[in-house]
């Protein structure tokens, strides 16, 4: 294992982060070496289209098309990307290099081959959707939510067998007091280790309230804004950091379960052991700091 992966911890993201302003240099070359040779292993005779739709917000990318093909059978291809049959569509040849609004050709003519309008690479066909019952103008094709989802009333979900409901049911049958066991209640969080001590003062000696640290799993930088025990049911027993990360990483706003901890943005909380934190030099990280034209270090 190299230095890089040592400090990363095998991860390729945080390999990025460890990274030297030459290394990253080097990086960013070798990734975006061959962008001008995008086109260079096109056959004669095709082009490399992208293909957009009025009623549509995805994009159909990088659609090899031979310039011997008409534009109805163009159309009867596009048609199982889009779902709009062919007689309802209209295509437009846009010019890319100037904005996705500038038309260049309506290609209306079926009988016509597409290289007759001389698409270039990287230009887009628009398809204007004319049908007036198309699915996709009202966003059936697209919009989950207008899928009628299935649903069970009440009554017939109580008939059910072997449902967490009826489990409940039972174990309330035999002792009214019963409360399911919470997983974050059981000292350490670790299933199978239900007698283990809870974490105490010793795991977080030494952290204290606007420390900068890194927190694992994922190397995510923030800032300590809590040091101490649980104080309610939302968290397992013991001692716990409570973290505001540099970005939206985390999955509270310093809120659990109604017990305010500490006040920061939402998503950007988080409640960790002292062992995946560690406190020091963890500046926020600018991932595109070193990535200026003029690196010279190697």
């Amino acid at each position: 294992m190299n230095a890089i992966g040592q400090a990363a911890g095998d991860d390729p993201f945080n390999a990025v982060r460890h990274m030297g302003k030459g290394q990253k240099a080097i990086l960013r070359n070798y990734i975006t070496g061959n962008d001008h040779l995008e086109y260079k292993q096109l056959s004669d005779g095709w082009c490399q289209l992208n293909v957009t739709h009025s009623n549509l917000r995805v994009q159909i990318l990088q659609q090899r098309l031979s310039l011997h093909s008409t534009i109805g059978e163009i159309k009867h291809k596009l048609h199982h990307h889009c779902g709009t049959g062919p007689h309802y569509m209209e295509l437009h040849l846009k010019a890319s290099s100037v904005g996705l609004n500038t038309t260049v050709a309506v290609m209306n003519d079926d009988s016509k081959k597409l290289g007759f309008y001389s698409p270039q690479n990287g230009m887009t066909i628009h398809i204007v959707d004319q049908d007036p019952n198309s699915l996709a103008k009202t966003g059936w094709l697209e919009n989950v939510n207008l899928v009628k989802k299935y649903e069970i009333s009440e009554e017939d979900y109580d008939k059910r067998e072997k449902t967490v409901r009826s489990y409940k049911r039972e174990q309330l049958a035999k002792d009214p007091n019963w409360k399911p066991k919470c997983r974050m209640d059981v000292p350490g969080g670790v299933p199978g280790k239900e007698n283990a001590p809870a974490p105490g003062p010793e795991t977080v000696e030494g952290m204290e309230v606007g420390n900068r640290c890194e927190v694992q799993p994922g190397a995510r930088r923030g800032t300590v804004k809590y040091v101490g025990e649980s104080k309610g049911n939302g968290l397992g027993a013991g001692h716990w950091i409570g973290v505001q990360f540099d970005e939206p990483l985390g999955r509270n706003n310093g809120m659990i379960l109604g017990t305010k901890y500490f006040e920061c943005p939402d998503k950007h909380g988080a409640f960790a052991r002292g062992k995946n934190v560690t406190v020091g030099d963890f500046p926020e990280v600018d991932p595109f700091a070193d990535l200026s034209d003029s690196d010279d270090e190697l």
